[in-house]
C-alpha cells in the first residue's frame, strides 16, 4: 500500500547555497573563478610533468594522477552548481543525479588512495634511497594507481546503487547543491539502516587504510629524518613530504568530519559549507600547494615559459 501511494519523481531539485539572487549572481563569478583556476592548474600540472623529463619520478607520476582526479572530480559538481546559480529552478534529472553521485564519490575515493600510495611513495624514496628504483618501477607503480581507481570506482558503485534503490516518495527537494549521501538519506522515505552501515563500514576501510598507510610511512620518514646529522639534510628531507602533509590534512579532515560521524550529527547548513571545501576549494589548492612548494615544478615550470618565450 504504500508503494501503491509513493509518488513517481523523475527529477530532483536543488535549494543550493542560497535563494537570494543577487547573492547567487557574486557565487557563480566566484565559483566560475576557482572552477577555471582548477581545471588549468591541474591540466597545467599534467602537461608540465609529461613534457618536462626531471618530473619523470614516480612521485610526479602519482600527482599527475592526483591532479586528473581533482579536474575530475570537480568537474562532476563545479558545471552543474554554475549552471544553477543562473536558474531560478535548480532541476536535476533522476539518472543524472545518479551519474554525478556515482562520478563524484569514485574520484573522491580514488584520490583518497592515491594520498596513501603518495605516502608509500615518500616512504620508500627517504627510508631507502638506494632501493627507491627498483621498489618503485614504472610497472609496480602503473599497478599500484589501477588498484586505486578499481577500488574508488567499486565503492562508489556499491553506494550509488543502494542509495537509489531506495524510495523518495514525499518530496523531491535536496537541501543541498549536490546529490552526496546525506542529503539523499535525509531524502528517502524507506528504510536508510544498510545504506548507513555500509557507508561507514566500507568508507572506514578506505578512510582507515589510507589514514593508516600514511601514518605508518610517516612514523618511519620522521624517526628516519631525525637520524640525518645535518641540518640541511633533514630539512631537504622535510620539503619533500611537507605538501604531501598538507593536502592528506586537508583532505583528509573534511572527509573525516562529513562522512564518518553519526547521522544524527548532520546540519544540512553546515554541512553544505563543508561540501564547498572539500569539493571545490580542495581541487583548486592541490596543485598550488606542490608548485609553490616545490623546487622541482618551479623549475620546471620557468624552463618552459622560457622555451615558450624563445620559440615566438
Amino acid at each position: 500500500m504504500a508503494m501503491e501511494n509513493c509518488t513517481v519523481f523523475t527529477e530532483f531539485v536543488f535549494l543550493g547555497l542560497s535563494s537570494r539572487q543577487d547573492v547567487q549572481l557574486g557565487l557563480f563569478v566566484f565559483f566560475l573563478f576557482v572552477y577555471g583556476t582548477t581545471v588549468v592548474a591541474n591540466v597545467g600540472m599534467i602537461l608540465l610533468i609529461k613534457m618536462d623529463s626531471r618530473l619523470q619520478t614516480p612521485m610526479y607520476y602519482f600527482l599527475s594522477n592526483l591532479s586528473f582526479c581533482d579536474v575530475c572530480y570537480s568537474s562532476s559538481v563545479s558545471p552543474k552548481m554554475l549552471a544553477d546559480f543562473l536558474s531560478e529552478k535548480k532541476r536535476i534529472q533522476y539518472n543524472v543525479c545518479s551519474i554525478q553521485m556515482y562520478t563524484f564519490c569514485a574520484f573522491g575515493d580514488t584520490e583518497c588512495l592515491l594520498l596513501a600510495v603518495m605516502a608509500y611513495d615518500r616512504y620508500v624514496a627517504i627510508c631507502n634511497p638506494l632501493l627507491y628504483t627498483v621498489a618503485m618501477s614504472r610497472r609496480f607503480c602503473t599497478l599500484l594507481v589501477f588498484l586505486t581507481y578499481i577500488l574508488g570506482f567499486l565503492d562508489s558503485a556499491v553506494h550509488t546503487c543502494l542509495v537509489f534503490r531506495l524510495s523518495f516518495c514525499n518530496s523531491n527537494i535536496i537541501n543541498h547543491f549536490l546529490c552526496d549521501f546525506p542529503p539523499m538519506l535525509a531524502l528517502a522515505t524507506s528504510d536508510t539502516f544498510i545504506n548507513e552501515i555500509m557507508l561507514f563500514i566500507l568508507g572506514s576501510i578506505i578512510f582507515g587504510c589510507s589514514v593508516f598507510t600514511v601514518l605508518l610511512s610517516y612514523s618511519y620518514i620522521i624517526a628516519t629524518i631525525l637520524r640525518i646529522k645535518s641540518a640541511e639534510g633533514r630539512r631537504k628531507a622535510f620539503s619533500t613530504c611537507a605538501s604531501h602533509l598538507c593536502t592528506v590534512a586537508l583532505f583528509h579532515g573534511t572527509l573525516l568530519y562529513m562522512y564518518l560521524r553519526p547521522s544524527s550529527s548532520y546540519s544540512m547548513d553546515t554541512d553544505k559549507i563543508t561540501s564547498v571545501f572539500y569539493t571545490v576549494v580542495i581541487p583548486v589548492l592541490n596543485p598550488l600547494i606542490y608548485s609553490l612548494r616545490n623546487k622541482d615544478v618551479k623549475d620546471a615550470l620557468r624552463k618552459t615559459i622560457s622555451t615558450k618565450l624563445c620559440h615566438q
